[in-house]
């Protein structure tokens, strides 16, 4: 438990930097995936000031909104603000979703193939960064949607979701990553970080395999634990 959103970021951050530097010297590169929200663009503003193989890492998302370039509810969006605007990855290794294709299926195959020319097949991503809905659900895997039902597929594209379809890594991927990062700030998240420890599979996220997981969450977040 961090005192505050502040330090959670900081802390995410600091172990980002570590888990990049330790892949590029095992396998000579860093793939991880990036989800949205609040305490995140502070994680990745503080990583973009952190020594980081930058030449070295591949960077994709973990979901993202069906919505127009440069809109504000886009992770993309806050991704180039805070991160690809202070530091200058290599040519084609930022992987950002395609969800201003006409044919959205399709779009998510050929992320999916993106992912597997990267991380292999199936592929397999050294860190995922993934966040807690205080409905349950994590990167776009949300409670009921038929995508929770998906196993023969790396990335799919959900119901509308809080007014936006989303593309979204699915299960498989998120539980074959070499680590796990949960984010998780905010009093709103107490009941759903307490269902999340406890591996709660009614709730989306209780759903992913927390053998490899690290969860940084802050005192809010973690009031109810005692």
């Amino acid at each position: 438990m961090l005192p505050d959103a502040d330090a959670v970021a900081q802390r995410a951050a600091a172990f980002i930097a570590d888990a990049a530097r330790d892949a590029v010297a095992a396998r000579g590169k860093f793939a991880f995936a990036v989800s949205g929200g609040r305490t995140p663009w502070q994680m990745l503003s503080v990583l973009a000031a952190l020594p980081m193989p930058w030449n070295e890492t591949h960077l994709f998302q973990v979901d993202e909104r069906v919505a127009p370039l440069g809109d504000p509810d886009r992770n993309f969006t806050h991704i180039g603000k805070c991160l690809l605007s202070r530091v200058t990855l290599a040519p084609g290794n930022m992987h950002a979703m395609p969800v201003n294709a006409t044919d959205l299926a399709a779009a998510a195959t050929t992320y999916a193939d993106e992912l597997a020319t990267i991380a292999r097949t199936p592929p397999t991503l050294d860190l995922v960064h993934l966040g807690l809905g205080p409905d349950g659900h994590t990167a776009s895997l949300v409670p009921n949607d038929p995508v929770l039902r998906v196993t023969n597929a790396a990335v799919a594209v959900t119901a509308p979701y809080q007014g936006h379809p989303r593309m979204t890594l699915t299960f498989p991927v998120l539980d074959r990553a070499r680590c796990v990062l949960w984010v998780v700030t905010g009093a709103e998240k107490v009941a759903m970080l307490a269902r999340l420890l406890n591996g709660d599979r009614d709730i989306p996220a209780g759903r992913v395999n927390r053998d490899r997981a690290v969860i940084m969450a802050d005192a809010a977040a973690a009031a109810g634990l005692g």
